[in-house]
């Protein structure tokens, strides 16, 4: 007799090819239910309904379709059990071999704007049913949650005789957990609101150590479908340690704020040392690399174009820890490889991060908000007599982006949209102001400054302009603005106030 395959997806990427070949390669039948039931249909493929495969008409809207003993008793039946077998045969209920199921869109959701009920209506109940009943029996059958899992099934049967292999069945049982675990938490954290607040992931690695070699440390990915670094590629180089993906998030979170114009930033320790606009990416690395080429050496670098014959020439020319842009064409890969212990990362999407931001602390977390407000010039405020150029604003933008990155105490130096001094976490902004103007050296000149938080005094204000900064943006919001306003106008800046902080711990 041939296998049953129950198949019911919200997800419809690759059920055609994975039904087809269950049909033509393995000589599966076919039972769905909904949407599902219909794609096959539509695609010319043999499939019998639930609902006429249990005689029990869908009731309720569809809410109640697959909660039926000739589902559920097909896929928990034991096939070492005897009184198991007894009982199919008693009631006429055929044992399913494989269970592809995945769930409704609740994540998606209410990711809108969308009522309570609207949401309610999309928590699943079959499915999980289904995902845990056949993740229950891995023994027995195969369970899949994930059109990832699709092809590597497929290459199971066709290596095992059309068997799947025990430790597929148990890895792809615990995936199903895994799925119904995490959509239970959404939606557990959505009917609490603020109560409540769950994190989960599953293990993508271990690490060789964290921050240093006494602390053991795990690499987790959130969804079940790999997004951020775990959908990044690693094309050469040693594995990723704890501080090689911390400073790729940081450099990520810098080269995001930057999408119409070439850009480069490079790392050390999650402050930059230097980030520069260019007319091409080759010219944006060797602007940010001339930032600062001392700090720059076993840096992370992050581009947000790709990587070219000319960059990947550039970049060989130092030794760096990472590389990662949204892709690498191949001459520049031949050129890479030279340098094989450099790792060489592509990530296509550079620019979406985390919602939140999540810390530890004795007892329990802090989570907030990600720090993603994208700054907008026509809200800033230009409190002094002289006013910016269009140019001049333009820098005011760069250094303030950059800055915003820069553990706080943050002062960053540009000209010409490179960063020419950083200044970070100093116990106090004249410390940071001092450093990061004696980084840019002679070329401070005419140069701009920004600071993540307002000057209490006009200390720093006056030694800025006593090295020739000409321009600075700051969020302002002291009790004593007045006072660096005025020492501004005395010297004849121009300071913007942004209204926004961006302190960075």
């Amino acid at each position: 007799m041939a296998r049953l395959a129950l198949l019911s997806v919200s997800n419809k990427t690759g059920l055609i090819d994975l039904a087809r070949s269950l049909v033509e390669e393995f000589d599966f039948d076919l039972i769905s239910s909904g949407g599902t039931a219909q794609a096959l249909k539509d695609a010319g493929l043999p499939v019998t309904k639930v609902a006429d495969y249990t005689s029990s008409p869908e009731i309720l809207g569809g809410r109640v379709k697959t909660l039926h003993p000739r589902i559920h008793g097909g896929i928990l039946a034991r096939r070492d059990f005897p009184q198991d077998i007894t009982d199919l045969e008693n009631n006429q209920i055929r044992p399913i071999d494989l269970v592809v199921v995945n769930l409704y869109p609740f994540e998606e959701t209410i990711a809108t704007e969308v009522t309570l009920a609207e949401a309610v209506e999309q928590i699943d109940i079959g499915g999980p049913a289904m995902l845990r009943a056949a993740a229950k029996n891995f023994a027995h059958l195969t369970v899949l949650c994930d059109p990832a899992q699709y092809d590597e099934y497929l290459q199971e049967l066709r290596q095992n005789n059309g068997e799947a292999s025990l430790e597929f069945r148990q890895k792809a049982a615990l995936k199903g957990f895994l799925h119904t675990s995490s959509y239970d938490q959404a939606i557990a954290s959505y009917l609490a609101g603020t109560e409540n607040y769950n994190l989960s992931g599953t293990q993508l690695q271990s690490l060789r150590y964290g921050e240093n070699p006494h602390q053991p440390a795990t690499w987790y990915q959130i969804d079940t479908t790999p997004t951020g670094w775990a959908a990044a590629t690693k094309l050469q180089g040693k594995e990723l340690s704890y501080n090689n993906l911390v400073d790729l998030e940081a450099a990520r979170r810098i080269i995001a704020e930057f999408t119409d114009t070439p850009a480069a930033t490079i790392i050390k320790h999650t402050n930059p040392c230097g980030t520069a606009l260019g007319n091409t990416i080759v010219e944006a690395y060797q602007k940010a690399f001339n930032a600062d080429s001392t700090s720059a050496f076993g840096g992370i670098v992050a581009l947000n174009r790709p990587i070219d014959a000319a960059t990947a020439s550039e970049l060989t020319k130092t030794f760096l820890e990472c590389v990662v842009a949204p892709s690498c064409d191949a001459d520049a890969q031949q050129i890479l490889a030279k340098k094989s212990n450099v790792r060489v990362l592509t990530l296509a999407d550079l620019s979406s991060g985390p919602k939140d931001t999540v810390k530890a602390i004795a007892g329990g977390f802090l989570v907030q908000a990600a720090d993603d407000i994208i700054a907008d010039t026509s809200q800033w405020q230009i409190v002094t007599e002289r006013q910016p150029t269009a140019d001049e604003l333009a820098e005011l933008l760069f250094a303030w982006k950059v800055c915003k990155h820069v553990k706080s105490n943050a002062i960053v130096v540009t000209s010409d949209r490179t960063t020419l001094g950083v200044g970070a976490g100093q116990m106090n902004r004249v410390g940071s102001v001092k450093i990061a103007l004696e980084q840019a050296k002679e070329k401070v000149k005419g140069a701009t400054l920004a600071s993540d938080g307002f000057f209490p005094f006009d200390d720093s204000v006056k030694t800025a302009a006593a090295a020739g900064i000409t321009a600075i943006v700051q969020p302002g919001g002291s009790l004593r603005d007045k006072d660096s306003i005025t020492a501004a106008n005395e010297l004849s800046l121009v300071m913007v106030l942004t209204g926004v902080r961006h302190f960075l711990h």
